[in-house]
């Protein structure tokens, strides 16, 4: 018997940062919303992981060519939407990656980015 081929994808949640010019909806999605979508895709046997992020809690760090440290409070500053939350999930495809991220609640209120997990080949 055959294995079917599976490929992980990560679907990253943004919300427009709280500083954002970036026009959002008022409210955002339930928790609700995001019960059943946790349920649907478990249900479906697709999902391998997922949580919600802190949105005001992160750390950044970048190395400097000189091999200095340089560590940031807070979601990096220049951008105009943070992640969320995530979830990792194993599907047949790319289709079927952007089915489930178009179900997600939080693409109604922001943007679902789907990345596939670089998984190697070999020993």
């Amino acid at each position: 018997m055959l294995e079917e081929h599976t490929v992980k994808y990560l679907l990253l949640i943004n919300t427009a940062a709280p500083d954002s010019t970036e026009e959002r909806p008022a409210e955002g999605p339930t928790v609700e919303e995001f019960l059943a979508y946790e349920k649907a895709l478990s249900d479906a046997g697709v999902k391998l992981d997922g949580n919600a992020l802190d949105l005001g809690n992160a750390t950044t760090v970048r190395v400097r060519v000189d091999g200095e440290r340089v560590v940031t409070d807070g979601p990096f500053a220049e951008t105009r939407e943070i992640v969320g939350g995530y979830y990792l999930i194993d599907v047949a495809d790319l289709d079927a990656a952007l089915d489930w991220a178009a179900r997600c609640p939080g693409a109604k209120y922001g943007t679902v980015e789907v990345r596939t997990v670089w998984e190697p080949v070999g020993p």
